[in-house]
């Protein structure tokens, strides 16, 4: 599993008008082919009147399914293009469908691919980029007269808290990066004396909002 990645933020769509042609980008997640093909498949049902629904999508920690379709138009003048803005934006299982309504103005080979590429690249910026990092849920067991402090020292520290269980004793869960595991423990034991019962319960991607 990658430590981290970036992906789109989940299903959008964002229109632009050129040179009197819509052009309507559709975004989605998508971690197998069958669920990329099945998005595809959805946009053109619902667009089924469009000139073209030219598509791409990149799946995979290491890119390894990667499509581009231009649906009719030039070769090499909507999918590739498509494709390359996400590779340049390094997103990994995505997915992107780009319907254009012709009107009526041919725009040349060099303007599709500005027309295409530039309808995603406007697109994510609308819809949004998360990066995902991969977390350790740790679960810390500690009598209640431990919580206000250990809750104030999480609050104020760079470990996102996940919930709190009031039981016998209190369990906090807090996500910490792999990497960081032992510090935490370490800064855990001797924040609580030694008291807290430390477990990892399960690994888990932890999804915040991308600002380029």
């Amino acid at each position: 599993m990658l430590e981290e990645y970036k992906t789109v933020k989940g299903y959008g769509e964002h229109e632009l008008v050129i040179q009197k042609s819509r052009f309507i980008a559709h975004f989605s997640r998508a971690t197998t082919e069958e669920e990329a093909q099945t998005f595809i498949e959805k946009i053109k049902k619902k667009h089924w009147n469009a000139n073209h629904n030219c598509s791409c999508y990149l799946i995979g920690e290491q890119d390894l399914i990667q499509k581009a379709n231009d649906d009719g138009e030039p070769s090499g003048t909507a999918g590739v293009p498509m494709l390359e803005v996400l590779k340049k934006q390094q997103l990994k299982d995505t997915v992107v469908v780009v319907t254009r309504y012709f009107g009526g103005i041919k725009l040349g080979a060099g303007g599709l691919i500005r027309a295409y590429g530039g309808a995603v690249s406007n697109g994510l910026s609308q819809v949004g980029v998360v990066k995902r990092t991969l977390m350790q849920v740790v679960s810390c067991s500690i009598d209640y007269h431990w919580l206000g402090k250990v809750e104030n020292e999480l609050r104020n520290s760079s470990f996102p808290l996940k919930e709190i269980d009031y039981l016998d004793e209190v369990i906090v869960r807090v996500y910490v990066p792999n990497l960081d595991v032992d510090s935490f423990n370490n800064w855990m034991t001797e924040l609580t004396n030694g008291q807290a019962k430390i477990n990892v319960s399960e690994s888990v991607y932890l999804e915040s909002d991308f600002i380029n």
